[in-house]
């Protein structure tokens, strides 16, 4: 994996997490965002948001995610790599949503990701160590950074 980070794409990715940590009042977030042609590194941020639980947490990343990369490229295919198991299997269909917070939010994905051919994927969380170390990070500072 290379690094050119962009500086066009490092603002709008920091603008667009910062604006779903803030309508979401999540905890915190990170985003990496990848050329998904080369798997070279265009963005990285880490935003502190305040409380929140970590699954209301990732849903928001997932969300604010998936935003920008329809915003790149309207007509993308998302294949969401995540290492919350219960995100991807609600959202994947496998599993219930029981909390309401939740059920919310995967409506809220589900509007979003309308008409997107998407695919979920977990991972452990080794293998998504960038974008995990970006909002302890964060969350650590109780700052942002990637602005």
């Amino acid at each position: 994996i290379s690094l050119a980070l962009d500086s066009k794409i490092q603002y709008l990715a920091y603008s667009h997490l910062k604006q779903a940590i803030a309508e979401r009042k999540a905890k915190a977030g990170g985003i990496v965002v990848l050329d998904v042609r080369t798997g070279e590194i265009l963005a990285e941020v880490g935003l502190y948001g305040g409380i929140a639980s970590n699954n209301v947490a990732e849903y928001k990343a997932m969300i604010a995610g998936a935003r920008r990369a329809l915003q790149l490229d309207p007509d993308a295919e998302l294949h969401i790599r995540m290492d919350s198991k219960l995100v991807v299997e609600q959202m994947s269909g496998r599993w219930k949503i029981k909390h309401p917070d939740m059920a919310e939010l995967a409506a809220e994905a589900r509007e979003v990701l309308t008409g997107t051919p998407v695919k979920f994927e977990w991972i452990p969380r080794l293998d998504n160590s960038r974008a995990d170390k970006l909002a302890n990070l964060a969350m650590d500072m109780k700052a942002d950074f990637g602005n």
